[in-house]
């Protein structure tokens, strides 16, 4: 696996390749790779002819410069995992390479971004994802993109910028990954104390309790509040708990199509995400 730091030797080593008739599969990290990570190179691997994994924390779009400071980093554990996975290039640029002096310009994805993780972090959150976003895509020009399904809303953002600027680029997900006790996997585990590790798994218990309620013919409202019920009965108090559309991320209102139940919460001082896709309800009849 090469390690690359330029964007000029980075189209010039995937030039090549695309030259030679392989596919380009790319797969964009801020590193402290998991297993969660080392899916989607897999899938890319196994899709592709040259797979491209990037390692770059982003910090347009941290809303806190301790959460910045904060976020592990260690590139030589980061390069063996990707290449143990399959990949051939780590694109690991320093800040100055994606933003250099002078920089000015954003890309700015309305609606979609804009609840939840739009309204608790700030537009300038998703604004810094859709803009290193497409950089990369710029940079890498693969024929197809992996993002995990926990970061739903960041993919429905992506998905948005994707179809609106043209770019050539087909985005697929794979399913999220998630340690033997259900919690999702995230660079962010890593800093759970050993007293709150346990309590985290409130994110997924209120995420089934809302799959639950649905499936027992609550409407949407009501099967959130009953999720949030659940996740207070484990100390951990939501930010945010809902029922959303998949493609806009507003609020679902008929549980006839697919919906998707997603939350947002501090476990101490760690700021956890996670998702589950709820199945349709069939509509029932009400009786003569």
């Amino acid at each position: 696996m090469r390690v690359i730091r330029t964007v000029d030797e980075l189209r010039r080593e995937v030039g090549e390749a695309r030259r030679s008739g392989q596919r380009v599969g790319f797969v964009p990290t801020m590193g402290a790779l998991h297993e969660g990570h080392l899916s989607l190179v897999s899938a890319a691997r196994a899709a592709s002819g040259v797979v491209v994994v990037s390692l770059f924390v982003n910090p347009t779009q941290f809303n806190d410069q301790a959460d910045l400071a904060a976020y592990p980093r260690d590139e030589e554990r980061d390069a063996a995992l990707a290449a143990g996975a399959g990949a051939d290039i780590l694109f690991a640029p320093g800040v100055t390479e994606m933003y250099p002096d002078g920089y000015a310009t954003s890309v700015h994805v309305r609606g979609v971004s804009e609840p939840l993780e739009g309204a608790h972090r700030g537009a300038s959150h998703f604004d810094g994802v859709a803009t290193v976003v497409t950089k990369l895509l710029v940079a890498v020009a693969p024929d197809v993109a992996w993002f995990g399904q926990k970061d739903a809303q960041q993919v429905a953002v992506v998905r948005r910028l994707v179809t609106d600027l043209g770019l050539p680029v087909r985005i697929e997900t794979a399913p999220t990954v998630r340690e033997p006790d259900g919690l999702a996997m995230s660079s962010r585990n890593m800093r759970l104390t050993a007293a709150d590790r346990p309590r985290a798994l409130a994110l997924k218990a209120g995420l089934d309790a809302v799959a639950e309620a649905v499936a027992s013919g609550a409407d949407p409202r009501g099967a959130e509040a009953h999720g949030v019920d659940v996740m207070r009965e484990r100390g951990v108090e939501p930010e945010y708990l809902a029922l959303v559309d998949p493609g806009s991320f507003a609020p679902a209102t008929d549980l006839a199509l697919p919906s998707l139940a997603v939350v947002a919460a501090k476990v101490g001082d760690v700021r956890l995400i996670d998702n589950l896709p709820i199945c349709p309800q069939p509509h029932t009849e009400e009786p003569s």
